[in-house]
């Protein structure tokens, strides 16, 4: 299904037809905790407001590969090789509309590195990164590059199991994973946005086992030991508008 015609399931329309970027988004593992909203506001711009679900803010860690970035007009020629990613994000609005915020993103591919770092003012970081499946499992171990004194790491396995299923829009899991705008900031006041838009996500349960994770630790947020709300998604693919500054 073309991606740019399936857009029933968005808050609000799209913002032209004129998008830049393909991705493909494969494997990915949903943590997410429930924070105090105090806890969170020191690391989140004043003109953004955090978004809560049942009085709480959510902050997740997702893990996945991304497959391919196809530029628009290019759709069979992929800018880079498939490599993992490694995100810390939360949810925010602006002027009624959610989005995606992101604390931090770790990756060692020098497009995004180099490229999409400027381009989209978001908190990317260069990691050494390695992902591999065995039988049923994948296995993800991320370490940040430039912290030797206290590194900061991640390393776990996820299972998916039972069926496919799509959240129901009022649902934790559907408010979790169904946004299609992400914010972002190069100052705290500069204030940027950009669209996106894929199918909804195909979800399903999982079993993890989390051996180690001080992505947290420049926050203090002291959620590594609590137990996440978890989540596996095989994939979509989504395209990307060019980002705005809106502030």
């Amino acid at each position: 299904m073309n991606i740019l015609n399936d857009s029933g399931h968005r808050s609000w329309p799209l913002p032209s037809k004129y998008w830049i970027i393909r991705q493909s988004w494969r494997n990915l593992l949903f943590l997410h905790w429930p924070i105090p909203l105090e806890k969170l506001r020191p690391h989140i711009p004043s003109s953004l407001q955090i978004d809560t679900f049942n009085s709480y803010a959510w902050v997740g860690v997702i893990l996945f590969v991304i497959e391919g970035i196809y530029p628009r007009g290019i759709s069979s020629v992929s800018l880079t090789s498939k490599f993992p990613e490694v995100n810390v994000r939360t949810y925010v609005t602006y002027d009624g509309k959610p989005g995606i915020y992101f604390l931090s993103i770790d990756v060692e591919n020098w497009a995004s590195l180099r490229i999409a770092k400027r381009w989209y003012r978001l908190p990317y970081h260069s990691a050494q990164i390695s992902f591999r499946k065995e039988g049923q499992a994948f296995h993800m171990h991320s370490i940040r590059k430039g912290n030797a004194n206290t590194p900061i790491s991640f390393k776990g396995k996820y299972v998916p199991v039972a069926k496919v299923y799509f959240p129901k829009e009022g649902t934790l899991d559907h408010w979790l994973t169904e946004r299609y705008c992400l914010y972002s900031s190069n100052n705290g006041v500069n204030i940027y946005c950009g669209e996106i838009n894929h199918r909804s996500w195909p979800l399903q349960n999982v079993e993890t086992e989390i051996y180690h994770n001080t992505l947290f630790t420049p926050y203090q947020f002291e959620l590594s030991d609590e137990k996440p709300i978890v989540h596996f998604s095989k994939g979509l693919d989504t395209i990307f508008w060019n980002i705005k500054k809106i502030i």
